[in-house]
């Protein structure tokens, strides 16, 4: 069997080209990329949003499995990196960069996937459940993995992922996305 190498597409480049020159150093990484543009193409049709743009690396994935009725609005607290990512999507008119507090989002809600990255993650976690409309998918990275249960980290339950893998209005599960990190990704219970 012949192993073939992913491509990454084109705007991931362009967004980590943004990042480089940028000094961010927080980009999202392909294995949770993957999963981002698995989400937006199973809502062809959907709103997708993203709390933290940063640079623009995981808008650039959701964008790959971005449906051709579907739109995608992100949100970035840093003027600068906000106004450099917006960049990489000038061209395209599904794709909204907003700078400011992740509650701008609030106004596009509901949406059929959310990638919380930034705000409402951890400040506001109703919140954030309650952005998603039914059947919607919440993807949130950056979790160490946890052979126990509850999860731990640092010794403690972890309360956040607590939070989100047992809230009654959501069916969710922790992914393994390297051997050292995980993503909760829940859908939004009709």
């Amino acid at each position: 069997m012949i192993m073939v190498e992913r491509a990454v597409p084109p705007r991931v480049v362009a967004a980590e080209r943004v990042a480089s020159e940028a000094g961010f150093k927080k980009s999202c990484i392909p294995e949770v990329g993957r999963l981002l543009r698995l989400a937006a193409a199973a809502k062809p049709q959907g709103t997708i949003a993203e709390s933290g743009t940063g640079s623009g690396a995981g808008t650039a994935w959701l964008h790959s499995g971005l449906g051709a009725g579907a739109r995608l609005v992100t949100v970035e607290r840093d003027e600068g990196l906000a106004r450099r990512a917006a960049g990489v999507f000038a061209d395209d008119k599904r794709v909204s960069v907003l700078t400011g507090d992740w509650r701008l989002l609030e106004q596009q809600a509901p949406f059929d996937v959310f990638f919380c990255d930034g705000g409402g993650k951890r400040d506001d976690p109703q919140g954030v459940v309650d952005q998603l409309a039914p059947g919607g998918l919440l993807i949130l990275d950056d979790f160490t993995p946890s052979p126990h249960w509850p999860p731990r980290f640092g010794g403690e339950v972890d309360e956040l992922r607590m939070f989100y893998l047992t809230h009654p209005a959501l069916e969710a599960a922790e992914v393994l996305t390297t051997p050292t990190s995980s993503a909760v990704v829940a859908a939004r219970r009709l």
